[in-house]
């Protein structure tokens, strides 16, 4: 989805959910900067600047924000909740109009419950 992420985590011995997506906005905000600054990305300037704006806004943020603040963690206590929270995830670009079928959309893990190779190695949840 081009405006927003869905992700299923795991979480690893005490550490709060909460703690783990503030890690992971941290580390792909910089990651996501110095790609923008590195390749050749026609849309470049106005990218840079509008993360730039919506850092100044901020005292903590010293440079660029790129994620939203908040997010909406919700903890999957059952087999079943985590089937319907992937079943969602998979379905989302095709309820969206993205596509038709859940692993066309290039983005999604879908295609790795199709017996095919998405772009990333993930653990399936069996």
């Amino acid at each position: 989805m081009s405006s927003h992420l869905h992700l299923i985590v795991s979480r690893s011995g005490s550490n709060q959910l909460t703690n783990i997506i503030r890690d992971f906005k941290k580390f792909t905000s910089k990651n996501i900067i110095s790609e923008i600054q590195r390749i050749p990305e026609s849309r470049k300037d106005w990218l840079l600047r509008d993360f730039m704006e919506a850092g100044i806004k901020l005292k903590r943020i010293t440079n660029y924000k790129v994620w939203q603040d908040g997010n909406h963690p919700i903890e999957l206590d059952s087999n079943t909740m985590i089937e319907q929270r992937l079943s969602y995830l998979h379905n989302n670009p095709v309820d969206s109009g993205i596509v038709f079928r859940a692993e066309d959309y290039c983005y999604s893990s879908a295609i790795d419950y199709c017996d095919g190779q998405g772009l990333l190695n993930i653990e399936l949840i069996e």
